[in-house]
């Protein structure tokens, strides 16, 4: 029987039609991967989200997801960890399980939101109208131990689909979930078998085993009721290819330095000092630079581009709201180039021990104080991703894992250099921003 919800604010209607599970097409037998440092950090996040909007044939909406599920039950004879469960072994490690006789498989769920077309939903600036096209909203990683590791909403507009997609974050970083995603697509528009196969043995970058004893984080105040963060607002800001040349050139024009600004550390600081402008902070107030690196490359032996799982860490520097702003630009710029450079295998390793030594799952408050931290990347080909009915008109991260700082970079539609750029902030913060014409660069 179907369901409706609605969004209190928006009043975006959903129904869901069905829900079924889909599992590798061919047996795969049982599969067990340890979870690794790299993996486990992250086990209180909640399931990172992803929104993609199609434009295309409503008729044939059916006929669309009995096509999406065949080719999903192919691509998953290869990602079949994302078919599994999360477990624990007898010493209380963490694992990935799959199995043929044990396990349902990926969630699917078909709704329809038949009021609603993709030009709502493309004006959409924040994600509370988005919010019920996605699956496991507040949905914490650690759940993946009794919930699929992948959940998936297709919901039928009046011109288009939508896909929400919910990955747990546990197993798999974005430049794994993006992988995942065009492997899929190629399937769907008939290649026989995908063209890049996942690397999934994860103790290759990593084989210490750690045990982790450990509850979902408390939410609660002294009352016993939970406490809600301060209101955010989301925002995109889109950057053009000649924006982003403009922000780049002119801050390598007074760089002395005989290594360039790269585009992501100019962009970069371009956003660091406009949010601390927009936050007024005081001249002693800490503000601290967050961005979640792709150590593939860096660790020692470098894993391929295919490996299969996290394989991130968090990149900090920190630096008074004063320093920032009474320096030039290309003072902040080179806090980030040192950051990312000197955070080679040797920095890796001793991070890995570290955390070994003391394990702490990260929360948001982790990323810093008055920080700006960067998650995803515009390298990432989001909007090749095809199954087939033409590429998306729009891509988006749902409202899990969003606190006041955190950006996303997307690449533009378009394909060019152009970067969009999701940012949450504190309501106060985010009028502020949109008001500053240093920020906004046409």
């Amino acid at each position: 029987m179907a369901t409706q919800v609605t969004t209190e604010e928006k009043q975006l209607k959903v129904e869901i039609i069905s829900k079924s599970h889909v599992k590798p097409q061919k047996a795969v037998g049982r599969k067990e991967c340890q979870l690794v440092t790299f993996d486990l950090p992250y086990i209180a996040f909640y399931y990172n989200q992803k929104l993609m909007i199609y434009k295309c044939g409503v008729d044939e909406f059916e006929g669309i997801v009995d096509k999406l599920k065949d080719g999903l039950k192919v691509v998953l004879e290869e990602f079949y960890q994302l078919a599994g469960k999360l477990d624990k072994d007898d010493d209380g490690v963490f694992k990935v399980v799959y199995d043929d006789d044990d396990m349902e498989g990926v969630e699917v769920v078909s709704a329809t939101a038949g009021d609603t077309a993709t030009a709502d939903l493309l004006d959409e600036e924040g994600t509370i109208k988005l919010r019920e096209l996605i699956p496991y909203n507040d949905v914490l990683n650690l759940e993946g131990l009794h919930r699929p590791l992948l959940s998936i909403q297709l919901t039928k507009l009046k011109d288009g689909l939508v896909m929400g997609c919910a990955f747990n974050h546990a197993i798999l970083d974005g430049t794994s979930t993006w992988h995942f995603m065009s492997s899929w697509a190629e399937i769907c528009t008939g290649s026989k078998s995908i063209s890049v196969h996942p690397f999934l043995d994860r103790t290759q970058a990593r084989n210490t085993r750690v045990k982790l004893d450990l509850t979902p984080p408390a939410q609660q105040n002294g009352n016993g009721t939970a406490t809600k963060p301060p209101p955010l607002r989301e925002k995109i800001f889109r950057f053009s290819e000649p924006a982003i040349d403009k922000i780049k050139s002119k801050l390598n024009s007074s760089n002395e330095a005989s290594k360039p600004f790269s585009t992501f550390q100019s962009l970069s600081t371009h956003i660091w000092h406009a949010v601390t402008r927009a936050r007024e902070l005081k001249p002693e107030d800490y503000t601290v630079f967050t961005v979640f690196a792709d150590c593939r490359k860096r660790v020692d032996p470098p894993m391929p581009e295919s490996y299969f799982g996290n394989l991130i860490q968090a990149i900090f520097t920190v630096t008074a709201a004063g320093l920032l702003q009474a320096n030039p630009p290309e003072f902040a710029a080179s806090l980030i180039q040192k950051a990312i450079d000197s955070h080679d295998a040797k920095a890796i390793e001793g991070r890995n021990k570290e955390w070994e030594s003391n394990p702490i799952i990260f929360q948001y408050k982790d990323a810093g104080v008055n920080c700006v931290a960067v998650g995803s990347s515009p390298r990432f080909k989001v909007y090749d991703v095809d199954f087939g009915f033409g590429k998306p008109e729009s891509v988006r991260s749902g409202a899990n894992n969003r606190f006041d700082g955190m950006v996303y970079l997307y690449q533009a539609k378009d394909g060019g250099k152009g970067i969009d750029v999701e940012i949450s902030l504190e309501a106060g913060a985010m009028d502020n921003l949109e008001k500053d014409n240093d920020f906004i660069i046409i």
